[in-house]
């Protein structure tokens, strides 16, 4: 039995504080979180105690999941780590990348389990991408696009910059989905702008990144969300010499010279509770994960030279 804590309280712990309920070979003794009211309501629900303090949960458990804002992962996780805890954490491990760093080299250290959560590559368009990009022969151009309208804006931390990240480090997934499929990345230009941004709080941000991989890939990824987005999109499009993807909401077709096929894509649902499994099922039986915490600093170095172009105008490369 594996004693779990969960830091955070919003949807991505309820998610964790669920799956972990459901699951007999862990039990979830307790939560904290930054409003001591929702702290208290969410070990209510969830049938956990409420701590006043990440730090005094941390003396109570051998797993920690930090679902809390950005700014404070690498924190957390590196206290915890040293404190030989194992460790699960929502992307971004941390938003600079000499955090990020420091924490995998004490996770080998200290010989425990630090990961890093990318559920996109669990879930169904992510897996129908990888099932489909051989029949559209060598891929040479992709653009994955995400906009979430919100009119007003909403007062929430995702649009503080300093507690949220630069758009494609709080975001990370956006670019670690092609990363995945596509590899080392030799050179980013990035843009960037918020809307009325003021006192660390923006009404909607516009960024748009253009990655070029080193083998001969180009890809465009645009983040959009607030009052800067007025239509909702989700799509991700490859092209390549035979033909093409493109998978639209939780739709795909492949196109090429015969016409477009539909691509079967499975659902979107559970993911949280295949990504604590599968954290379960490494601390156990010693089953390999999905994903390791190098390919997700990778994918962060890459997001921290985007940063860099945007504030500086020029063309980044990445050694």
């Amino acid at each position: 039995m594996i004693r779990v804590g969960i830091v955070g309280t919003g949807y991505a712990a309820k998610l964790r504080a669920e799956a972990i309920n459901q699951d007999d070979r862990a039990k979830l003794v307790g939560v904290a979180g930054h409003r001591a009211d929702k702290t208290t309501e969410f070990g209510h629900t969830h049938q956990t105690q409420a701590f006043n303090a990440w730090q005094e949960l941390l003396g109570a458990v051998d797993l920690v999941i930090i679902c809390g804002v950005n700014s404070e992962h690498s924190a957390i996780a590196q206290t915890a780590l040293e404190s030989g805890k194992h460790v699960v954490v929502e992307y971004p491990l941390a938003i600079d990348l000499e955090s990020a760093t420091t924490a995998i080299e004490t996770a080998r250290a200290q010989n425990r389990l630090l990961h890093v959560e990318h559920i996109e590559l669990l879930g169904g368009v992510h897996q129908a991408f990888l099932r489909s990009l051989s029949q559209i022969g060598t891929p040479f151009y992709a653009r994955y696009a995400t906009a979430t309208p919100q009119h007003p804006a909403p007062a929430k931390w995702t649009y503080n910059p300093s507690v949220f990240g630069f758009p494609l480090v709080g975001a990370l997934s956006r670019l670690h989905r092609l990363v995945h499929v596509f590899g080392q990345v030799e050179s980013v230009s990035c843009q960037n702008r918020y809307l009325n941004l003021q006192s660390d709080r923006f009404l909607g941000c516009m960024c748009k990144a253009q990655l070029n991989f080193q083998n001969g890939v180009i890809a465009d990824v645009v983040y959009s969300k607030g009052e800067t987005a007025w239509s909702a999109e989700r799509k991700l499009e490859v092209q390549g010499d035979q033909g093409a993807l493109v998978f639209e909401g939780d739709s795909g077709v492949l196109i090429n010279a015969e016409g477009a096929t539909p691509i079967e894509i499975g659902a979107r649902r559970g993911l949280f509770t295949k990504d604590t499994s599968a954290v379960l099922d490494y601390l156990l039986d010693g089953k390999p994960l999905y994903v390791q915490p190098e390919e997700s600093l990778y994918t962060l170095k890459v997001a921290i030279a985007a940063q860099r172009s945007a504030e500086s105008g020029q063309t980044i490369r990445i050694d």
